[in-house]
């Protein structure tokens, strides 16, 4: 009896080490490769605007968020973020400075507690959110 139990022990041992080995990429391939992926994810998010009206640029976020259907959770003018959901979906938007005259604005969104990847949830965001200000939206460097 004891002998097909300690089999069986190290028969599990076994499968979960081999389990939890990582491919046989070289770490550092994996990071550049998840950085181009925080890069390109950060790329969709983020946009420039032409203004130094943070507070303005605040009210024109959640009411770019209330005309897409989001209810506003948070709001701190302080902070510069401004947090909304639907069903399904959460989004929250920092609004900060970059110099003297301009605004960098990110947007980062989840459905169903994973994160939104598609660019074109983004580009309709800040497309209503451009026309909210008046302003046209520009990639961030």
């Amino acid at each position: 009896m004891k002998r097909p139990l300690a089999a069986l022990g190290i028969w599990v041992a076994l499968s979960l080490v081999s389990a939890g080995c990582a491919p046989l990429v070289p770490i550092s391939q994996r990071v550049l490769d998840s950085g181009k992926e925080t890069l390109r994810l950060r790329s969709m998010q983020t946009r420039l605007f032409e203004t130094a009206d943070r507070e303005g640029t605040l009210r024109d976020v959640v009411a770019t968020l209330r005309d897409l259907d989001f209810t506003i959770t948070k709001a701190d003018a302080v902070l510069g973020v401004v947090s909304g959901a639907k069903p399904g979906m959460r989004i929250t938007v920092t609004v900060a400075p970059r110099g003297e005259r301009r605004l960098i604005v990110r947007a980062n969104a989840e459905q169903r507690m994973a994160p939104v990847e598609e660019p074109e949830a983004y580009q309709r965001f800040f497309a209503a959110l451009e026309k909210a200000m008046f302003l046209t939206a520009h990639q961030a460097d």
